[in-house]
Protein backbone atom coordinates (compact mmCIF):
# COMPACT_ATOMS: atom_id res chain seq x y z
CA UNK A 1 0.00 0.00 0.00
CA UNK A 2 1.46 3.06 -0.70
CA UNK A 3 1.49 6.49 1.00
CA UNK A 4 -1.39 8.07 -0.36
CA UNK A 5 -3.28 5.10 0.21
CA UNK A 6 -2.01 4.38 3.83
CA UNK A 7 -2.82 8.77 4.23
CA UNK A 8 -6.76 8.05 2.53
CA UNK A 9 -7.50 5.12 4.98
CA UNK A 10 -5.93 6.44 8.04
CA UNK A 11 -8.43 9.78 7.78
CA UNK A 12 -11.46 7.84 6.11
CA UNK A 13 -11.26 5.41 9.37
CA UNK A 14 -10.49 7.70 11.97
CA UNK A 15 -13.30 10.27 11.10
CA UNK A 16 -16.14 7.58 9.84
CA UNK A 17 -14.81 5.91 13.18
CA UNK A 18 -15.89 2.17 12.57
CA UNK A 19 -15.02 1.38 16.10
CA UNK A 20 -16.99 4.01 17.95
CA UNK A 21 -20.56 3.77 15.57
CA UNK A 22 -20.36 0.30 16.27
CA UNK A 23 -22.02 0.32 19.69
CA UNK A 24 -24.68 3.13 18.85
CA UNK A 25 -25.56 0.33 15.96
CA UNK A 26 -26.24 -1.86 18.72
CA UNK A 27 -28.23 0.71 20.47
CA UNK A 28 -30.45 1.83 17.36
CA UNK A 29 -30.98 -1.47 16.48
CA UNK A 30 -32.08 -3.13 20.11
CA UNK A 31 -34.42 -5.58 19.59
CA UNK A 32 -34.52 -6.33 16.41
CA UNK A 33 -33.83 -10.07 14.50
CA UNK A 34 -30.69 -10.62 12.99
CA UNK A 35 -31.57 -10.32 9.76
CA UNK A 36 -33.66 -6.92 10.29
CA UNK A 37 -29.91 -5.82 11.62
CA UNK A 38 -28.46 -6.99 8.70
CA UNK A 39 -30.81 -5.05 6.33
CA UNK A 40 -30.69 -1.91 8.18
CA UNK A 41 -26.81 -2.32 8.38
CA UNK A 42 -26.64 -2.91 4.28
CA UNK A 43 -28.76 -0.15 3.84
CA UNK A 44 -26.85 2.70 5.92
CA UNK A 45 -23.72 1.15 4.63
CA UNK A 46 -25.07 1.28 0.73
CA UNK A 47 -26.23 5.10 1.86
CA UNK A 48 -23.36 6.24 2.96
CA UNK A 49 -21.06 4.99 -0.12
CA UNK A 50 -23.25 7.02 -2.15
CA UNK A 51 -23.04 10.45 -0.43
CA UNK A 52 -19.20 10.11 0.10
CA UNK A 53 -19.04 8.74 -3.58
CA UNK A 54 -21.47 11.44 -4.90
CA UNK A 55 -19.07 14.52 -2.68
CA UNK A 56 -15.89 13.06 -4.04
CA UNK A 57 -17.22 13.09 -7.66
CA UNK A 58 -18.43 16.48 -7.69
CA UNK A 59 -17.99 18.30 -4.33
CA UNK A 60 -14.94 20.25 -6.18
CA UNK A 61 -17.11 21.33 -8.98
CA UNK A 62 -19.95 22.34 -6.39
CA UNK A 63 -17.33 24.62 -4.56
CA UNK A 64 -15.56 26.34 -7.55
CA UNK A 65 -19.14 26.74 -8.82
CA UNK A 66 -20.36 28.72 -5.16
CA UNK A 67 -16.91 30.42 -5.66
CA UNK A 68 -15.21 28.62 -3.29
CA UNK A 69 -11.37 28.03 -4.17
CA UNK A 70 -9.72 24.79 -3.22
CA UNK A 71 -6.78 26.10 -0.85
CA UNK A 72 -9.34 27.71 0.98
CA UNK A 73 -11.75 24.67 1.69
CA UNK A 74 -8.45 22.48 2.43
CA UNK A 75 -7.47 25.34 5.33
CA UNK A 76 -11.30 25.03 6.64
CA UNK A 77 -11.81 21.24 6.23
CA UNK A 78 -8.19 20.40 7.85
CA UNK A 79 -9.59 23.02 10.80
CA UNK A 80 -12.83 20.79 10.83
CA UNK A 81 -10.54 17.59 10.81
CA UNK A 82 -8.63 18.95 13.56
CA UNK A 83 -11.33 20.52 16.08
CA UNK A 84 -12.85 16.42 15.46
CA UNK A 85 -9.97 15.21 16.40
CA UNK A 86 -10.10 17.61 19.58
CA UNK A 87 -13.73 16.13 20.37
CA UNK A 88 -12.06 12.56 19.77
CA UNK A 89 -9.16 12.99 22.20
CA UNK A 90 -11.49 14.64 24.83
CA UNK A 91 -14.31 12.19 24.39
CA UNK A 92 -16.51 15.27 23.58
CA UNK A 93 -17.30 13.35 19.89
CA UNK A 94 -18.57 10.31 21.56
CA UNK A 95 -20.81 12.06 24.20
CA UNK A 96 -22.75 13.94 21.41
CA UNK A 97 -23.52 10.58 19.32
CA UNK A 98 -24.08 8.95 22.30
CA UNK A 99 -26.97 11.88 23.25
CA UNK A 100 -27.53 11.41 19.67
CA UNK A 101 -28.53 8.18 19.96
CA UNK A 102 -30.73 8.47 23.54
CA UNK A 103 -32.83 10.97 21.50
CA UNK A 104 -33.70 9.26 18.80
CA UNK A 105 -34.81 5.91 21.30
CA UNK A 106 -36.64 7.84 23.21
CA UNK A 107 -38.16 9.64 20.61
CA UNK A 108 -38.41 7.28 17.31
CA UNK A 109 -38.87 9.33 14.43
CA UNK A 110 -38.89 6.49 12.25
CA UNK A 111 -38.68 2.34 12.35
CA UNK A 112 -35.61 2.29 10.33
CA UNK A 113 -32.49 4.03 11.60
CA UNK A 114 -30.13 3.43 8.60
CA UNK A 115 -31.07 6.67 7.15
CA UNK A 116 -30.81 8.48 9.82
CA UNK A 117 -28.85 9.01 12.66
CA UNK A 118 -26.61 5.79 11.20
CA UNK A 119 -25.45 6.55 7.57
CA UNK A 120 -26.33 10.65 8.11
CA UNK A 121 -24.58 11.83 9.97
CA UNK A 122 -22.74 9.00 11.98
CA UNK A 123 -21.10 7.70 8.84
CA UNK A 124 -21.62 10.19 6.15
CA UNK A 125 -21.43 13.59 8.48
CA UNK A 126 -19.29 16.29 7.85
CA UNK A 127 -15.93 15.33 8.49
CA UNK A 128 -16.29 12.14 6.26
CA UNK A 129 -17.79 14.36 3.74
CA UNK A 130 -14.49 17.21 3.82
CA UNK A 131 -12.22 14.17 3.70
CA UNK A 132 -13.40 12.94 0.85
CA UNK A 133 -13.18 16.01 -0.88
CA UNK A 134 -10.13 17.05 0.27
CA UNK A 135 -8.59 13.27 -0.64
CA UNK A 136 -9.70 13.58 -4.26
CA UNK A 137 -8.86 17.20 -4.55
CA UNK A 138 -5.41 15.97 -3.77
CA UNK A 139 -4.87 13.80 -6.38
CA UNK A 140 -6.98 15.89 -9.22
CA UNK A 141 -5.14 14.82 -12.28
CA UNK A 142 -4.43 11.56 -11.58
CA UNK A 143 -7.23 9.16 -12.15
CA UNK A 144 -4.90 6.47 -10.36
CA UNK A 145 -5.20 8.01 -7.35
CA UNK A 146 -8.89 9.28 -6.97
CA UNK A 147 -9.74 5.41 -7.67
CA UNK A 148 -7.31 4.71 -4.66
CA UNK A 149 -9.19 7.00 -2.47
CA UNK A 150 -12.84 5.94 -3.90
CA UNK A 151 -11.24 1.94 -2.99
CA UNK A 152 -9.88 2.62 0.03
CA UNK A 153 -13.12 4.59 1.19
CA UNK A 154 -15.56 1.31 0.41
CA UNK A 155 -12.91 -0.56 2.25
CA UNK A 156 -13.55 1.23 5.30
CA UNK A 157 -17.51 1.37 4.82
CA UNK A 158 -16.69 -2.68 4.36
CA UNK A 159 -15.30 -3.06 7.13
CA UNK A 160 -17.70 -0.72 9.11
CA UNK A 161 -20.29 -3.14 8.06
CA UNK A 162 -18.75 -6.40 9.02
CA UNK A 163 -18.60 -4.74 12.31
CA UNK A 164 -21.49 -3.83 12.65
CA UNK A 165 -22.37 -7.68 11.72
CA UNK A 166 -20.07 -8.49 14.80
CA UNK A 167 -20.76 -5.94 16.97
CA UNK A 168 -21.51 -7.64 20.19
CA UNK A 169 -18.60 -9.60 20.32
CA UNK A 170 -16.29 -6.99 19.57
CA UNK A 171 -17.75 -4.32 21.95
CA UNK A 172 -17.68 -7.29 24.96
CA UNK A 173 -14.09 -7.86 23.57
CA UNK A 174 -12.68 -3.85 23.92
CA UNK A 175 -15.08 -2.78 26.19
CA UNK A 176 -15.65 0.75 26.78
CA UNK A 177 -12.11 1.42 27.98
CA UNK A 178 -10.29 0.00 25.02
CA UNK A 179 -12.98 1.61 22.69
CA UNK A 180 -11.71 4.90 24.21
CA UNK A 181 -7.95 4.33 24.09
CA UNK A 182 -8.37 3.25 20.51
CA UNK A 183 -10.55 5.82 20.07
CA UNK A 184 -7.64 8.70 21.28
CA UNK A 185 -4.82 7.24 19.66
CA UNK A 186 -6.68 7.60 16.31
CA UNK A 187 -7.39 11.40 17.71
CA UNK A 188 -3.36 12.06 17.73
CA UNK A 189 -3.47 10.52 13.66
CA UNK A 190 -6.28 12.76 13.03
CA UNK A 191 -5.13 15.60 14.76
CA UNK A 192 -1.25 15.42 12.79
CA UNK A 193 -3.38 15.05 9.36
CA UNK A 194 -5.56 17.93 9.84
CA UNK A 195 -2.43 20.16 10.31
CA UNK A 196 -1.39 18.57 7.24
CA UNK A 197 -4.39 20.02 5.25
CA UNK A 198 -4.38 23.17 6.90
CA UNK A 199 -0.40 23.58 5.68
CA UNK A 200 -1.11 21.91 2.07
CA UNK A 201 -3.48 25.20 1.82
CA UNK A 202 -1.73 27.62 3.53
CA UNK A 203 1.05 26.53 0.36
CA UNK A 204 -1.39 27.39 -2.10
CA UNK A 205 -2.50 31.01 -1.20
CA UNK A 206 -1.14 33.63 -3.58
CA UNK A 207 0.40 35.42 0.04
CA UNK A 208 1.92 31.90 0.98
CA UNK A 209 3.56 31.76 -2.56
CA UNK A 210 4.47 35.28 -2.51
CA UNK A 211 6.44 35.10 0.67
CA UNK A 212 8.08 31.98 -0.54
CA UNK A 213 9.19 33.87 -3.52
CA UNK A 214 10.81 37.08 -2.10
CA UNK A 215 12.87 34.90 0.17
Amino acid sequence: MDGAAITAFVTLFVVIDPLGTTPLFIALTGGMTSAQRRRVALRASLVALGILTAFGLAGGSALSFIGISMPAFRIAGGLLLFFTALDMLFERRTERREKRVESELEEPGDDDPSVFPLAIPLMAGPGAIAAMILLTERAAGDPGGQAIVFAVMTAVLALQFVLFLLGGPIERALGRTGVMVVTRLLGMLLAALAVQFVLDGLEQTPLFTTVSEGR
